[in-house]
């Protein structure tokens, strides 16, 4: 029986048991939760489109117009976030979940909590965005 682990739980975890059961069962449930709220935001967004008569008045039109943008800009991030959650939870089935891509070594869970989809450790990412921006100047 795996125990179910709390945010508490895992912010004070010592660290010398990393990747457990029970960290990946953590884990495996806040981004289907991340998951299930955004598509629950998505449908939200499509319903209010859709319920929205159009306006005669110029002004309003392009307020309505902007706002739409803003919230069709937003679900498009979401929409990436998605398939990075996605990816996320294969990991996880597939027992790499919490180890730098780059590195192999730990995430750590300080920064999964914080960003559950991360993929890279701090150093690592990091070491990506000074190169990025070196090669950037």
């Amino acid at each position: 029986m795996v125990k179910v682990l709390t945010e508490q739980d895992i912010l004070n975890d010592s660290g010398e048991n990393y990747m457990t059961p029970e960290h990946l069962e953590f884990f495996k449930q806040r981004l289907l939760q991340m998951k299930q709220e955004l598509i629950a935001n998505a449908t939200a967004t499509s319903q209010h489109l859709q319920e929205q008569e159009a306006t005669p008045d110029p002004a309003d039109r392009a307020t309505l117009e902007e706002e739409y943008a803003l919230e069709l800009r937003t679900r498009d991030r979401e929409r990436k976030l998605l398939q990075k959650i996605d990816q996320a939870v294969a990991r996880i089935d597939h027992g790499e979940y919490g180890y730098c891509e780059d590195t192999g070594e730990p995430i750590g869970l300080q920064r999964l909590m914080a960003r559950p989809t991360a993929t890279l450790s701090l150093e690592a990412q990091e070491r990506r965005e000074r190169m990025k921006k070196q090669y950037a100047d």
